[in-house]
C-alpha cells in the first residue's frame, strides 16, 4: 500500500487502449537512475500534502506532525526540512491541510529516504489518520 501512490497511475495509464503521443523528450519512473539536476546548485524538493480524517484531529494529527519533524534528525540524506498549515483564502486547498517540504541534494538522496526504515515507520503510523495525500518532486530553478 505505501507504493500505491507511485503505481496506481502508472497501472491505470499501461491499460489505456489509446496509443501513447509521440514525445520528444526522454522520461522516467525508475526512482533508482540519478539523473542530473537542473543546475548544478539545483535541489530536489519533495513535497507532501495532506488532510487527516476528522477523529484524528488534534491528538493523532499532532503525533503525525511530530513524526514527520523527527524523520529530518533520522535520516542524514534530508539536507532540509519546512512543513506548515494551509492558510490560503482562496479556497482552492482541495482539503489538503498541511504541506511538507523534504530537500535533497541528489535523487540518490530521495532513493535512500523513500524505503529508509524511519521512513516506513512514519508512514504506517500516517496510515490510520490519512484522508488524502498529494506528492510532487521537482527540482529548483
Amino acid at each position: 500500500m505505501k507504493y500505491l501512490f507511485f503505481a496506481l497511475p502508472l497501472f491505470l495509464l499501461s491499460c489505456s487502449s489509446e496509443p501513447a503521443p509521440e514525445t520528444t523528450q526522454e522520461t522516467t519512473t525508475d526512482l533508482s537512475v540519478d539523473m542530473a539536476a537542473a543546475a548544478p546548485d539545483s535541489l530536489l524538493r519533495h513535497v507532501v500534502m495532506f488532510s487527516f480524517n476528522e477523529e484524528s484531529y488534534p491528538d493523532g494529527v499532532a503525533e503525525v506532525e511530530q513524526a514527520f519533524i523527527d524523520l529530518a534528525d533520522k535520516i542524514p540524506q534530508i539536507h532540509d526540512f519546512e512543513w506548515g498549515t494551509n492558510n490560503s483564502p482562496e479556497g482552492l486547498d482541495k482539503g489538503l491541510t498541511h504541506i511538507f517540504f523534504v530537500t535533497f541534494k541528489s535523487e540518490a538522496d530521495r532513493a535512500v529516504y523513500l524505503p529508509h526504515p524511519d521512513h516506513q515507520a512514519f508512514v504506517e503510523l500516517l496510515g490510520p489518520h490519512l484522508k488524502d495525500v498529494l506528492v510532487l518532486d521537482y527540482w529548483t530553478k
